[in-house]
């Protein structure tokens, strides 16, 4: 009975992995969310460019832009395929003879689902260094730290992206054939070590995000409980003044923490179910 019970999730696991037809599906889900993304962020963006008028551009600002179109670039190019798909009512793989759509859209989802996740976890630490250690901050970091921290996030993750074209890792379908993905359930040894790289990544990250997050609300209730507002001037010198009242972080950190904790709701699952089929396989090949 358990052999049985494997062998049909194993069945049900691999079942789209191949198939030209779209199984079922509702496209209206899907434009609704692409629409709300596009509108969502595309406010978003300007009520900053607005607000960055008003007032000098912060490190933050610079991660909160980067964080807004790394998010509506990933709307951009995956959810016009999705849709695709479902007028047709062909799969990724039946609308390529060699997987390309496949690969491109398996390509654009972990890559951006990689960036924001990292993105996210170096706004928590601006944060947690903002607030806990407001000296070293305003004397060491600045807009151009944001500038060359988000672009070698791009870059790292476009490397690791790219190593299933190559061998390692491999992006597969799955049901009900809209979308593509990294193989969650690998079989050979180099994707193995591939996929639990990457939930291994994705957990260290969501990790740091949150601790981070609970550290900077620790020390904001702190500081609500003193009755104080921080205003600290580290240095004499204009750019190393820093004022922000309570009220100026809790808005910064809100946001973070809704987004955070949307995002665990989604990779979580999804990395505890890679790492324990990862651990399953190797035990039975150890077995």
């Amino acid at each position: 009975m358990r052999l049985m019970s494997t062998k049909n999730n194993s069945s049900d696991h691999f079942r789209c992995h191949g198939s030209i037809d779209v199984e079922s599906g509702h496209p209206m889900t899907s434009a609704v969310m692409f629409s709300a993304s596009i509108l969502g962020n595309t406010v978003a963006l300007i009520l900053l460019e607005v607000r960055r008028r008003r007032t000098s551009p912060s490190l933050y600002h610079v991660l909160v832009t980067a964080l807004l179109i790394t998010d509506l670039l990933g709307s951009i190019s995956v959810s016009p395929v999705v849709l695709t798909a479902y007028a047709l009512r062909k799969t990724l793989i039946g609308m390529s003879a060699d997987r390309e759509v496949c690969s491109y859209l398996g390509f654009s989802m972990t890559f951006v689902g990689l960036c924001t996740l990292a993105i996210l976890c170096v706004m928590a630490l601006e944060r947690y260094l903002s607030i806990g250690y407001p000296y070293f901050y305003n004397k060491h970091l600045s807009k151009r730290c944001g500038y060359i921290t988000i672009a070698v996030i791009y870059f790292i993750n476009t490397i690791f992206c790219v190593a299933p074209f190559v061998g390692f890792g491999q992006y597969v379908q799955y049901c009900p054939g809209t979308w593509c993905f990294l193989e969650m359930s690998p079989m050979k040894g180099k994707d193995k070590v591939y996929t639990g790289f990457y939930a291994s990544f994705i957990l260290i990250m969501v990790s740091s995000t949150v601790v981070c997050n609970i550290y900077v609300i620790f020390l904001l209730v702190v500081m609500y409980k003193r009755g104080k507002v921080r205003r600290s001037t580290v240095s004499a010198h204009p750019r190393y003044t820093m004022s922000l009242s309570m009220s100026e972080e809790v808005e910064h950190l809100l946001p973070l923490a809704i987004i955070t904790l949307v995002f665990i709701c989604c990779t979580f699952p999804l990395v505890v179910s890679a790492l324990l089929n990862c651990s399953k396989q190797t035990n039975k090949l150890v077995c």
